[in-house]
């Protein structure tokens, strides 16, 4: 019983069971607006990636219910903590739908130890950092970072008002964001009738929607 309880909270299973709620759903069942912060030192190091991620209002709302909630009827910050924790370490199995490379080469993320969820306006928005496990100088290399769901379960959308931010870099960097593209409609047909339950697509479905990752790209002098 424990155990399905975590699962019944957890990031990667809500959206599914949302999708037994709403039958006529089909792939993403949850909706994210995002924002990406890329934090140096004073070295010019990237460190670590600050993420920002605002749910829709039907994950919120099913996230939150039988929680705690002040005078105002608003749920607490206190409230959330340990949905917060149980969707961050959720979110690991996932790589966190952060995907970094620096010059061609990979580099993974630490487990957050920095993270919060808060109410606003009916919708849920968490807050986390990512610490680099292998901090890198990014001085005359491109910088890359996708955020996106292979599995094309969790849609995300930068936000349209500074999207990506620079914190601490380098004078004269230079950072550009490409937002995701959408399926064509072929590509929509054929992962709508994905069930719900199937969260892992076939390969030749994940090359498909890898056109549907927001790119973050930083070139440094």
């Amino acid at each position: 019983m424990i155990h399905w309880r975590r699962l019944a909270m957890a990031f990667a299973i809500v959206g599914a069971l949302l999708a037994a709620v709403r039958p006529a759903a089909a792939h993403p069942h949850v909706f994210v607006d995002a924002r990406a912060e890329l934090v140096f030192d004073t070295t010019g190091t990237l460190t670590a990636v600050r993420h920002v991620w605002r749910f829709d209002e039907a994950f919120s709302a099913f996230a939150t219910q039988g929680l705690a909630t002040d005078d105002t009827g608003k749920v607490t910050r206190e409230a959330l903590q340990p949905l917060a924790k149980i969707n961050v370490d959720a979110l690991k199995d996932y790589d966190y739908f952060s995907f970094l490379h620096v010059a061609g080469k990979r580099y993974g993320f630490k487990i957050p130890t920095e993270y919060w969820l808060q109410m606003d306006g009916g919708q849920l928005t968490l807050f986390f950092t990512l610490p680099l496990m292998e901090q890198v100088k990014v001085s005359k290399r491109t910088l890359t970072l996708d955020v996106y769901d292979p599995g094309y379960f969790v849609d995300f959308t930068l936000v349209d008002s500074e999207p990506a931010l620079l914190v601490n870099a380098p004078t004269g960097c230079d950072l550009k964001v490409q937002p995701k593209g959408e399926p064509d409609a072929a590509s929509a047909a054929i992962l709508s009738q994905i069930p719900a339950t199937e969260r892992q697509l076939p390969p030749d479905l994940q090359d498909m929607t890898k056109d549907l990752a927001n790119r973050i790209t930083v070139r440094c002098p």
